[in-house]
């Protein structure tokens, strides 16, 4: 078929998670469960941090966090829920660009903007004197400004690129939402040149911040290893390694994707990598980030005791 015959393309068909129909409202709960814990814990650590005793850069970057982790789950689980029970999996081909444009774009700030995290974190235990001249108001909205920026170049470069591909034959995308790998993997034009691009994409936006904070932690545990409390370097330690974990698992997720996105690599396992990244950390980032946190449990408590007053 001729180069043309992707724009008479009305809607493509979402196969889901799975393909069998006994597993459906499993899946259906399950996802919905952990949907639910994302948007309670999240919106909590909004609410916790909106506090006045807690307007400071980490609390700030929290929120901002909170909100993107939010959006993300929201943009692809509704529809997945609504998919895993309905006989009707179709999304339109307008559906279809403005999902994949947003969730390149919230994925792409999260990575910057963790590592603005990782950067005020470094700030504030090794250089805690000139903490408040660094990381000041403006500094923060600066940071956050650019992290969404660079998300929206990002977004529009990718979705522009993979719709201007032809797609012909069937239109039944393997994935559970549109995205960059299963799209590329309906064309039938060649698409060596995207791939190359879509790699120093990943570099960017992944391997870059991942560095960043890479660096950021190894000089926060080298300034860790000479503070002489015991008690102190083991706390912070756990805090630094928690973090960690979690941006290691989401990068490693979403390089194995877009590495490689014609790669012979399962279809079902790239289900399930983008399935953590786009549900399953966005419910780990709250635990991991703020709940944990004393004061953010102090004005939830407080929150809470004055609710049950009323």
């Amino acid at each position: 078929q001729d180069a043309g015959n992707h724009t008479l393309l009305t809607e493509f068909i979402l196969s889901g998670l799975s393909s069998r129909p006994e597993l459906q409202h499993l899946l259906f709960f399950t996802i919905c469960f952990i949907y639910s814990m994302t948007l309670i814990g999240n919106l909590l650590i909004c609410l916790a941090t909106a506090h006045p005793t807690l307007h400071t850069p980490m609390y700030f970057f929290l929120r901002v966090l909170s909100f993107l982790d939010i959006s993300t789950a929201s943009v692809v689980v509704p529809k997945m829920l609504v998919n895993t029970l309905s006989e009707d999996r179709s999304i339109s081909y307008l559906g279809c660009v403005t999902q994949l444009y947003c969730v390149v774009f919230l994925a792409s700030t999260e990575w910057y903007l963790l590592a603005a995290m990782a950067y005020n974190r470094y700030v504030a235990v090794c250089r805690p004197l000139r903490y408040p001249a660094i990381m000041s108001t403006r500094a923060c909205l600066s940071m956050v400004l650019l992290s969404c920026c660079s998300g929206q170049v990002v977004s529009v470069v990718q979705t522009a690129w993979v719709f201007t591909l032809s797609f012909c034959g069937p239109r039944r995308i393997n994935y559970f939402f549109c995205d960059i790998p299963p799209l590329v993997l309906l064309s039938c034009v060649d698409t060596s040149r995207y791939e190359r691009q879509l790699i120093s994409a990943t570099v960017l936006v992944i391997f870059t911040p991942f560095c960043l904070i890479l660096l950021s932690y190894t000089c926060i545990i080298s300034s860790i290893l000479r503070i002489s409390s015991a008690e102190s370097r083991h706390k912070t330690f756990s805090t630094c390694s928690s973090h960690l974990t979690v941006v290691t698992l989401y990068c490693a997720s979403g390089t194995l994707i877009y590495l490689q996105p014609k790669s012979s690599n399962s279809q079902e396992a790239k289900k399930v990598l983008a399935l953590i990244y786009t549900t399953v950390i966005p419910t780990l980032n709250p635990l991991i980030y703020s709940l944990r946190n004393k004061e953010v449990k102090e004005v939830l408590v407080r929150g809470m005791a004055v609710l049950m007053k009323k």
